[in-house]
């Protein structure tokens, strides 16, 4: 069986127009991405979806490998559907293009995971959530998981509450990363949109509403998503560091 990673991008994001193509250490963004993804070990594969003509040029100029998809998708995942559809690659890795820090090992733990166990139809990761700004951050996504590390509910709250003197359960950070075994990733963008997902903006809600099973692997290697232009910037330091060393 076979992997392809998959990067959605648009231009058009809401808080930060034409963030894929911000530069980042002498780069655009894009293209940290991309190298990153690239490195993992079972990738067969590695494109960029968009709809953007400039997004497209800008990989075009990195000998990246870029596919144009339909203007009209709803959701990175529909780009990535599209993509899939074209190709025969068993697990396909939806890797989010505002992740910059994104590590190879956070991919090869989910390729590796799907690979060996076909019937489950998703994975995704998640690191220990340490610090009390980041679960009280609605941009940094919470998850809880039953007692096999199966996805219960992800949310933008902090969660779990602890009332009282229980003792207060680990609670975890859930990494931006997808991987879909090839039939579940081409059925679910033709699964309805729940409530639970439109009212926290949270897609693998979708996934939960109407029953799959998404297995959370877990991963000592944290990230930075970039939603805003402080993001960028605070990105953009981590980097230089790492560069200085």
């Amino acid at each position: 069986m076979s992997v392809l990673i998959v990067i959605p991008a648009r231009y058009a994001a809401v808080r930060f127009p034409g963030k894929p193509l911000a530069a980042i250490a002498g780069k655009p963004m894009i293209q940290h991405v991309y190298e990153r993804a690239a490195q993992a070990k079972q990738a067969d594969a590695v494109v960029v979806a968009t709809d953007d003509d400039r997004i497209a040029a800008a990989v075009r100029s990195f000998h990246g490998t870029v596919v144009m998809t339909n203007p009209a998708a709803r959701s990175g995942t529909e780009r990535i559907a599209e993509v899939a559809r074209g190709r025969t690659e068993q697990v396909i890795v939806n890797v989010q293009g505002d992740e910059p820090l994104i590590r190879p090992e956070m991919v090869n733990v989910v390729t590796e995971f799907l690979l060996q166990h076909p019937a489950v139809p998703m994975a995704s990761v998640m690191t220990p959530l340490t610090r009390e700004d980041d679960a009280a951050n609605p941009n940094i996504v919470k998850v809880v998981v039953d007692q096999d590390g199966y996805a219960l509910y992800f949310s933008r709250s902090p969660v779990p509450f602890v009332r009282g003197p229980a003792p207060k359960p680990r609670a975890w950070k859930h990494i931006g990363l997808y991987g879909y075994q090839r039939q579940f990733l081409l059925q679910f963008p033709t699964l309805a949109p729940t409530p639970l997902e439109q009212a926290e903006s949270l897609e693998q809600l979708r996934a939960l509403e109407h029953g799959f099973r998404i297995k959370m692997l877990e991963t000592a290697h944290d990230t930075v998503g970039v939603d805003t232009p402080e993001d960028l910037a605070k990105v953009e330091s981590l980097i230089a560091k790492t560069v200085g060393r």
